[in-house]
């Protein structure tokens, strides 16, 4: 089963990165807010550059003058299975620690890369 990794990264602003494995990559996208355990409460996704997939246990320091600078933990970590896999939204069940259950990305028509995650129910259809 593919791998995801919700990393605490506490750069200039605290966010969350989340990263799932795709295609021998680790797709990214940047997260403001604590990802939500409960339905339908939806958090801004900014789709980042794909990662090495020796970056899904990283933990640590990233020095001052290096992008990203700061100190990045795991929050959540664990599989994923896929359900949908499309330009514009992907829908996915965590198997994590703290997260689990089925989560949608959808990417919005303005705002270049960006992208909304939260969580659905399972009889819920996603346009």
């Amino acid at each position: 089963m593919p791998r995801f990794v919700i990393q605490e990264h506490h750069a200039r602003k605290l966010h969350y990165d989340l990263r799932l494995e795709m295609n021998g990559v680790l797709k990214s996208w940047a997260v403001p807010k604590t990802p939500a355990k409960k339905h339908n409460l939806k958090r801004l996704a900014i789709e980042v550059e794909d990662h090495d997939l020796r970056y899904i246990d990283f933990e640590g320091k990233i020095e001052e003058g290096s992008y990203g600078a700061g100190e990045v933990k795991i929050w959540d970590k664990g599989t994923y299975d896929i359900e949908t896999n499309r330009p514009d939204k992907i829908v996915f069940h965590l198997h994590g620690r703290r997260l689990e259950g089925r989560y949608t990305l959808l990417k919005m028509k303005w705002g270049e890369g960006q992208w909304l995650l939260f969580k659905t129910k399972k009889e819920e259809k996603i346009r």
